[in-house]
């Protein structure tokens, strides 16, 4: 159980900025397992925003609290894999090939189609995640809950099932480019899968579900089709993607229910 724990913490430690137990000292061989537990972190930074969002409604308005929840859980996680999405903007959208590609996204600065990609995500979720409050600031904060954990779950899929696209171990990612053993993905599939099987209704459940799951099988197929793998900045990119798909099918379901 203790070194379980570990792991989680270690995962905690890369994917997030929260503090994690002294005791709990660096190992790469526990970052190869992080991957796994890359769900249940969605569940901290998922609850972390979702109990944001709840109680800031009671005083603000729907649409500013909705924004600060984001802005906590971007601080939350330091803007990981909006990183991520971005890098992979630019990467896709201005390279022809795999080596112009992950040079691209190698590079610390910010291009055209990452500024531009990461502004559009960001204001496609907001604009999600308003919609949903205006319905209730729950139904919004359940969105959340489900979205974090399964998106992530997401990236794990595409991080076990794609091979790692880099010859070289510079990467940050590199470390957790780890394929999974059964008892890992059935972790990962069991706090990924959960929350939406709890906390939305079945039609919203099943919404979410399809849909992240097209944009998931879209994303591998692209990542597949031109680099012939994954890196860190293609998970984040799954992530946020996936995200967002999930909000989308959610709030798709929700106005199905509601006009019936």
């Amino acid at each position: 159980m203790r070194e379980h724990l570990a792991r989680f913490f270690t995962a905690l430690g890369y994917f997030s900025r929260l503090p994690v137990p002294a005791w709990v000292t660096w190992s790469p061989a526990r970052l190869a397992h992080a991957g796994a537990w890359l769900p249940l972190v969605g569940w901290v930074v998922g609850a972390a925003g979702a109990l944001a969002l709840y109680g800031l409604a009671l005083a603000l308005p729907a649409s500013l609290a909705v924004i600060l929840s984001m802005a906590l859980t971007v601080r939350l996680t330091g803007a990981l894999h909006e990183d991520g999405f971005a890098d992979a903007c630019d990467g896709l959208g201005g390279g022809w090939d795999k080596a112009q590609i992950l040079a691209i996204m190698k590079d610390s600065r910010i291009g055209s189609y990452g500024a531009i990609g990461i502004v559009l995500m960001l204001l496609a979720k907001v604009a999600a995640l308003i919609e949903l409050a205006s319905l209730s600031p729950g139904a919004a904060a359940s969105a959340l809950l489900v979205a974090h954990p399964l998106s992530r779950l997401a990236a794990t899929a595409v991080l076990h099932t794609l091979p790692y696209a880099r010859s070289d171990d510079s990467s940050k990612a590199g470390g957790v480019a780890q394929r999974l053993s059964r008892a890992e993905l059935a972790l990962a599939g069991a706090c990924g899968l959960l929350p939406a099987l709890v906390f939305l209704p079945p039609l919203q459940t099943l919404a979410a579900l399809t849909l992240t799951t097209l944009v998931t099988l879209w994303l591998a197929r692209t990542f597949l089709r031109r680099l012939g793998g994954h890196t860190g900045d293609l998970l984040g990119a799954v992530q946020q993607a996936a995200e967002l798909a999930c909000y989308v099918g959610i709030l798709a379901a929700a106005g199905s229910i509601g006009s019936h």
